[in-house]
Order: C-alpha cells, then structure tokens, then sequence
C-alpha cells in the first residue's frame, strides 16, 4: 500500500471537519427527473449541515460525451436553483494528475501491464485470474490495460440510507486504466474525490455494487473513506431506471419549481402544495429545512411514471 499524496480542490478555508458533497454528472445526455433527485438529495444533505456542494464534470469516457452537454447540465442546475461552490472540476482535464498517480503505483510495482483480452477473460470464466500479474508486461509491444491488485473483500460499510451493507465477493484485479488509453471510473472516482476533499457521497442506489470496490481502494491508497448514502434510483419499470439508454425524457427548465417539487415527494419529503411557495428559493429553503437522511426510502429503485421516458411515445 501507499499514499498519494492530495491536493483539495475546495476552499483554502476548508477543514477536516467541514462537510464536502458534490454532484458528479457524465456529459452524455441531459439531465432527467433521476438525474434531478440524486442533485436534489446531495444539495440538501450539504446545505443542510452547512457545508460545500461541488459539481464535477464526469467526462472521462471522451467517446460517450456529448458537445455542449456539460453546459446544457449546468444550466439546468442553475435554473433549479441548484448553485453550487467553487469552479466546475472536469475530468477530462485531470489527466496529468491521473497519469501520475498510476506512474507512482507502476514504480513501486503496485500496478502492472495487462495483454488479457475481453474474449480471454470471458474464457476464464468472466473473471480475470490475474495471470499477467508476474508478466512484467509493457505496452510497447501493443497496447495493455493496467490494473490494480485488490485481496480479499469486498469490505462491509455503514450506508447512510441502506445501512449496514455485508462483506461482498472477492475481489479482483481492477482496471486502472484502459487498454485504449482511458482512465478508468473507479480509479478517477476515488483519486477525484479526495483530491477534492470530498467526504460525503450522496447517489444513486445503482452505484452501490461498486462501492466496495471504491472502498477497498481507498483503503490500499490509504486515502480518507468518505461517508456513502446511496438514494433509490427513479425507474420506469423494475430494473429499467431512467437514463440515456432507456430514453429519459429531458427536465423542462420551464417546469423547475414543479420539478423540484416532485423530486421532493419522490424522496419522500412530504411538501405542502406547490401553492404555499412563490418561487424556487424558497422552496429549496423549505426543502433544507425539512431534509432528513433517514426519512429517505430504504429501496434501491421507485417507479415513476412511464412518461418520464420518451421510449413509450417513440414506439
């Protein structure tokens, strides 16, 4: 194990005991009502216990990002009155430090060169066996992926929504970085995140089964584990949440107040008529006021109505 060494991307005046959230969108798609809850939820925890709320761009998988998505999502933040501190941290200009990062592992022989396909793997059973491992591999010859080695796993955690989450399956030898080059989720998160500051994980419930692996990593980086509370995910029907995939119909900027309202009933908040608010800032005070982690559903999904997605007007 080693520690790489952090560098706070929030305030000067940020200290170990100051909460930092943050809302981490991909520029594929626009946002939608799921997308909405999960800024929602982590806006309200941070403002809540009067803390930073930062947004990262997610955009580390280049040929999956849209032109023009990342402002289009910051606008529709910005319309639901959704402002967050400090500048917008792109990942897409993060490579620089990444690279460093995994030259570090690969020099202290923490990481290593993998040739293994996806066509291999799938013959090994669908789990990398880590035989590249003692390989000494470059990627000069052609290119490699790197991996990480993680033992044992995947660690127990206290969720802030779902609560006490078991020990899960072994873990393997995770991709730190792609064989075409890109960065992978799992490491970018995790280096993101405490580069940030970032201590407090509000999202999606669909994001859960990675988490252990995240923690796992952080705790072979010995970098600070944040606290995770993972919502429901808003779905069309059960195991079809909304997403690009399944056509998620765009939020109306037009319809902000009434989004907001709905995504405040769908994290069970129970509001009072839209007609006691006369406007989208005294909502979101009303909805600080009233947040509470615990009143959160403990379900990993909730359906919504079918027209949330464009899929059924299309067929």
């Amino acid at each position: 194990m080693m520690t790489l060494a952090s560098s706070p991307g929030c305030s000067s005046t940020t200290t170990a005991t100051t909460y930092v959230g943050r809302f981490a969108p991909s520029p594929s798609g626009q946002l939608h009502f799921g997308s909405l809850v999960t800024a929602l939820a982590s806006y309200l925890d941070a403002r809540s216990k009067h803390g930073i709320w930062l947004v990262r761009m997610e955009d580390i998988d280049t040929p999956r990002c849209v032109k023009g998505m990342d402002s289009a999502i910051l606008n529709t933040l910005e319309a639901h009155g959704l402002g967050w501190d400090g500048q917008v941290l792109y990942q897409s200009q993060q490579h620089e430090r990444y690279q460093q990062s995994i030259d570090k592992l690969i020099d202290a022989d923490l990481a290593y060169h993998c040739q293994c396909t996806r066509k291999q793997i799938t013959a090994m059973g669908g789990r990398y066996n880590g035989q590249c491992r003692t390989k000494q591999l470059s990627n000069q010859a052609s290119p490699t992926a790197i991996r990480y080695p993680l033992s044992g796993n995947a660690p127990p955690f206290i969720d802030g929504v779902m609560g006490a989450i078991p020990q899960g399956d072994t873990l393997e030898d995770i991709v730190i970085k792609r064989r075409d080059g890109l960065y992978s989720y799992n490491l970018v998160v995790v280096l993101d995140d405490d580069y940030q500051g970032v201590n407090h994980i509000v999202r999606g419930a669909d994001l859960l089964p990675v988490t252990g692996t995240q923690i796992a990593l952080y705790h072979h980086l010995k970098l600070a584990v944040p606290q995770y509370s993972h919502i429901p995910v808003a779905s069309i029907a059960p195991g079809r949440k909304l997403s690009k995939q399944n056509h998620a119909k765009p939020l109306d900027n037009n319809q902000a107040l009434e989004n907001i309202h709905r995504a405040m009933a769908f994290l069970s908040m129970s509001p009072p008529a839209l007609t006691e608010y006369q406007g989208i800032e005294q909502l979101l005070e009303h909805a600080v006021s009233l947040w509470n982690m615990k009143n959160v559903p403990k379900t990993p999904e909730i359906i919504v109505d079918a027209q949330e997605s464009t899929y059924h007007s299309q067929r």
